[in-house]
């Protein structure tokens, strides 16, 4: 059976294939530690499922879900906003909710995107936003994220004849894979950059709550006139241990908010409300959860700066998110270190090239694991004597 064209252009999702090697490596009795995939170890709160099964008694919400998001839960995204970054946001025409924010994001393409239209997205990056590109018959243009930019792009390299057929520029800071944070100044310079050509800027902050030494993550949505032109995405998977739960919202400039609802709209059938329910109940009492998980990561953070400088592996220290973006040793490709570790120590990591042409060189470690197994990662990895 042939496939649509459209699929020749989306190759094999990147952590598809690393929970196939690691099933592989599993099925011939390898006890796998699993550093490449950023599925948080810890449960979700029981405050949270608490709330969800009182909702699922409810046979009001076992009816369709309303297409934008329940009203209670797009007003507590609304609250939550003003609270923690000091934006209004109008419950009705700037806030929607999602499928967890992946399904926002590839949407936001298909709602935004011509065949044709170029994309400005970062490199390295969460692989979907080059993907959904592909999908729609756009063209992904790179903006590097190189070490010496502090992992942030440089716009004024862009080209005039890219930049006049762009729809879409992506970012994500808090950011996968390099850990850099953006400060205020460099998204006012994204979005005045927006403005100026009539880009539609989005970012996506998943990972907003998880910074260190002090840093606090801003929203793209504080800059000056931002609600013109951006959109942010942001997931209860990551911030909430709620990964399987596939619960999100998207918020910013309500015509963009309102193409990306039409498009869902006759792609999808909405969040199941009871879930909104237990999302909202996040939002309204997970602070003390929240900073818990902070504490958790900040531990293992210390943990792998201390072991990753013992080892002499190369690395920048991440100012946020839950990631190490680590150079390879001389020898070795970002593939042929990667399958390496797995097969010499049972050790999964990321290959860096998987998150685009400029990830050749690095591996991404995902800190969502125990802190004994992190440090028997480690332990297996000195003894190779790299």
């Amino acid at each position: 059976m042939k496939q649509a064209r459209r699929l020749d252009n989306a190759p094999p999702y990147l952590f598809v294939e690393i929970e196939e090697n690691i099933k592989k490596a599993l099925a011939n009795g390898v006890d796998v530690i699993n550093l490449g995939i950023g599925d948080p170890d810890m449960p979700t709160p029981d405050f949270v499922v608490q709330k969800m099964t009182e909702a699922l008694k409810n046979p009001a919400y076992h009816s369709y879900p309303e297409y934008d998001g329940a009203l209670e839960f797009r007003c507590a995204v609304a609250r939550f906003y003003k609270k923690r970054f000091g934006v209004d946001l109008d419950s009705e025409t700037e806030v929607v909710a999602l499928l967890g924010s992946k399904e926002g994001i590839a949407h936001i393409f298909f709602a935004l995107v011509n065949e044709g239209d170029f994309t400005l997205v970062p490199d390295p990056q969460y692989p979907v936003y080059e993907l959904a590109t592909a999908l729609t018959g756009g063209v992904a243009y790179p903006m590097p994220l190189l070490k010496e930019n502090g992992f942030f792009p440089d716009l004024s390299i862009i080209p005039k004849e890219v930049i006049k057929r762009t729809k879409i520029l992506f970012v994500n800071y808090p950011n996968n894979p390099t850990g850099a944070v953006a400060d205020m100044e460099q998204f006012q310079s994204i979005v005045d950059f927006a403005l100026k050509h009539d880009i539609v800027v989005c970012n996506d902050n998943a990972y907003s709550e998880f910074t260190y030494d002090g840093i606090k993550a801003p929203s793209i949505l504080m800059a000056k006139n931002a609600k013109n032109i951006a959109v942010e995405f942001h997931s209860f998977s990551k911030s909430y241990n709620m990964t399987g739960w596939r619960l999100g919202f998207a918020v910013g400039n309500r015509d963009a908010i309102c193409k990306l609802k039409k498009m869902k709209n006759n792609i999808d059938s909405g969040v199941f409300t009871a879930i909104q329910i237990a999302g909202v109940e996040a939002l309204e009492s997970g602070d003390k959860s929240v900073e818990n998980m902070q504490k958790i990561y900040a531990r293992r953070r210390n943990i792998a700066i201390t072991e990753l400088k013992k080892l002499g592996f190369e690395f920048v220290v991440p100012k946020g998110a839950f990631y190490f973006w680590v150079k390879v040793p001389d020898g070795f490709t970002s593939k042929s270190f990667t399958a390496m570790l797995l097969d010499k120590t049972g050790v999964a990591v990321a290959p860096g090239n998987g998150y685009g042409q400029y990830g050749e060189g690095y591996i991404r470690i995902s800190l969502t694991i125990s802190d004994i197994r992190l440090k028997e990662a480690f332990e297996r990895i000195e003894k190779l004597g790299l």
